[in-house]
């Protein structure tokens, strides 16, 4: 019994010096070995060990420190990495090993603070240390991880990268960290995975630290975004620095569409992107779509604001193969779309940020052509093909058998806002006939407005007959303008299903080309 007593006290001496000794050799290798690998001078806050099963090794308020403050516009000196919490197991018997082995660290709260791009005039203060890699780790995982990139912007947000789950194996000094991440977007909200490398580190200039990898992108859900909605996946490859990363990937939304319009279409999209840290700001060089039988190129940039939450969109759009039908469906409740034919566009476009919908924060700006529209309001394609023959002074050949859809040619300059099209500019021309219009025409195709000038080919007296085209012959020389056989001011109002055609005698020209893209690339 007195035996067996005083091997329990010896026991308990001894776990009591190992724990004595272990803890500040453990603190002194866990700083030397990250001085050691970054070249930075580190904080350790707490340290707990425990030897009871094996070497059983906890601690928190681990920072370390870059060679420049990461964000110079928060008060006090700002870590490059920051820890939270840490963990990790191994036998007793390692911690005399140099260097020791460490099969895996867990790690809670991991904050990587990238400094802003340094301008030549600023001078980093470079830490030397010699020291020796004294713990060698295979593996971490971490949960909680955030990835900062600062700009040089005063007030203008960092990018900010939640990742939910990270693990990364450690290849070595010099060498980069494999990495396989897990993450939610929070908008639009949905799955990311990626797998890549990242590093080594540079401790002098850390947003110059090399970064590759590809990524998935799943469920991810558009209608948290306001007026969208569809479910969108993504995959594609990424490269370069964290203060400059290219993107090569595409998209799929199978049933991708505008509140306004309610109207689904299969959207694809390939894109070439270049996200820069210095700022925030990502360059679209270019974006190719396609949807139903269109498709367009689009390039820009996607400006992070400062105190405003959002971001500002700014593109310039070409369309030169597409279906005019295909834009209002996408666009337009009306279904089926007011028009059809082939459609050639240059546009550019706006979205600022704020809480509204997206297409309330939507403006358009350009020019168009429709070389060979088609009306499918039979109603109004009818007015069309009576008035070409009568516009060509075939006034019996009207009452007779109509010729079936005339093709209209329709341009113009245009303006988008606030779901109201304005037309600033709008020349519609058909066999007989051409007409200088200005108007507008709202998205859910309660309102038409549009009012103008038809020159035909025919004179008044040309365009009937008997009786009202002997009478009608003494006024010929008062609608006769401009080398037109007759010219007279027109109107369209109403709504698509009950369109009002008449004359306006109260018309005034005032179209001016103010809507056309003042630039071809923002």
């Amino acid at each position: 019994m007195g035996s067996s007593l005083l091997l329990l006290i010896v026991a308990a001496i001894a776990v009591r010096m190992a724990m004595d000794r272990a803890e500040p050799i453990l603190r002194a290798r866990v700083i030397e070995s990250l001085e050691t690998r970054f070249h930075s001078r580190v904080e350790l806050a707490t340290l707990d060990v425990s030897v009871l099963n094996g070497l059983e090794v906890s601690g928190g308020g681990l920072r370390i420190y870059g060679t420049a403050d990461p964000n110079p516009f928060q008060p006090g000196v700002q870590p490059l990495l920051e820890v939270r919490e840490f963990r990790f197991a191994t036998p007793l018997g390692d911690l005399f090993l140099d260097p020791m082995r460490v099969h895996t660290v867990y790690v809670d709260g991991l904050t990587l603070n990238i400094p802003p791009k340094q301008t030549d005039q600023e001078q980093v203060h470079e830490l030397h240390h010699h020291g020796k890699m004294r713990i060698a780790v295979d593996e971490f995982i971490c949960h909680d991880t955030q990835l900062l990139i600062n700009t040089n912007r005063p007030g203008k947000p960092p990018l900010d990268f939640q990742i939910s789950t990270i693990k990364m194996k450690d290849i070595g000094p010099g060498r980069p960290f494999q990495f396989d991440a897990t993450l939610v977007n929070p908008k639009p909200k949905g799955d990311i995975h990626s797998t890549g490398r990242f590093g080594p580190i540079n401790e002098r200039s850390p947003r110059n630290t090399a970064v590759e990898g590809s990524y998935s992108f799943t469920n991810a859900n558009l209608g948290t975004l306001k007026g969208i909605a569809g479910i969108l996946s993504s995959t594609g490859n990424y490269g370069g620095t964290l203060g400059r990363i290219v993107v090569e990937g595409q998209t799929d939304t199978p049933d991708f569409r505008l509140n306004v319009s309610g109207h689904p279409v299969p959207l694809h999209t390939e894109f070439h992107a270049i996200v820069d840290g210095t700022d925030g700001d990502t360059y679209l060089e270019p974006v190719r779509a396609r949807f139903l039988h269109s498709s367009l190129t689009a390039s820009g940039k996607v400006v992070r604001m400062g105190n405003v939450p959002g971001h500002e969109i700014r593109l310039h759009v070409l369309i030169d193969h597409a279906r005019i039908e295909d834009l209002l469906r996408l666009g337009v409740r009306t279904n089926p779309p007011v028009m059809t034919g082939p459609v050639e566009m240059n546009t550019d476009l706006e979205i600022v940020p704020g809480h509204g919908d997206l297409v309330s924060r939507l403006t358009l700006a350009g020019r168009f052509h429709v070389p060979a529209a088609h009306f499918t309001n039979d109603k109004l394609q009818d007015r069309i093909d009576s008035m070409s023959l009568i516009s060509q002074g075939k006034p019996k050949q009207a009452k007779q058998e109509l010729p079936k859809n005339v093709a209209s040619d329709v341009a113009g300059n245009f303006r988008l806002a606030k779901s109201v099209l304005s037309f600033s500019s709008l020349k519609f021309s058909m066999p007989g006939t051409h007409a200088n219009v200005t108007g507008q025409y709202s998205l859910d195709g309660d309102l038409f407005d549009f009012h103008g000038k038809l020159k035909l080919q025919a004179k008044l007296s040309q365009m009937t007959t008997g009786w009202k085209s002997f009478l009608l012959k003494a006024v010929d020389p008062f609608f006769a303008k401009d080398g037109a056989g007759t010219e007279v001011p027109f109107k369209i109002t109403g709504t698509r299903q009950a369109p009002k055609f008449g004359l306006d005698f109260g018309y005034k020209d005032e179209s001016r080309n103010q809507f056309a893209p003042t630039t071809t690339r923002p």
